[in-house]
């Protein structure tokens, strides 16, 4: 399984990444914001998107409708993380058709429920 980390703060990235590497994911590639997301989502294969919601240049509900409207990139599952709680948002990424919510703070339980919806490991 190949994930793609979509983040513009090193640190949370680095969290995230070495949250799946205990989970036992190892295939990890990083961004640093959607459009470096969309550029490696084009020339390579995926299973997950996990990104944040709020970044610079193209933010998570951009590369999430950027995704969707891409016939080889719409099926892929897209984790958004994020800290918002404002409804409007929230309801805009729904619209935007993403496949699950990580609000932050969380754990390492909660990422791994999270990506047992979509996959399970051998």
């Amino acid at each position: 399984m190949k994930i793609l980390v979509v983040d513009d703060m090193p640190l949370m990235r680095h969290v995230l990444i070495n949250m799946l590497r205990k989970l036992e994911y190892s295939n990890i590639v990083e961004a640093t914001d959607g459009l470096q997301a969309l550029v490696f989502l084009r020339n390579q294969h995926f299973d997950l998107v996990i990104t944040d919601l709020h970044m610079p240049k193209m933010d998570g509900v951009s590369l999430l409708t950027n995704i969707r409207k891409d016939n080889e990139l719409a099926d892929i599952p897209v984790l958004m993380v994020t800290c918002e709680d404002s409804t409007d948002k929230v309801k805009q990424v729904i619209a935007a058709k993403v496949s699950g919510f990580i609000v932050k703070p969380f754990n390492m339980n909660v990422l791994s429920s999270q990506l047992n919806r979509f996959f399970f490991k051998d």
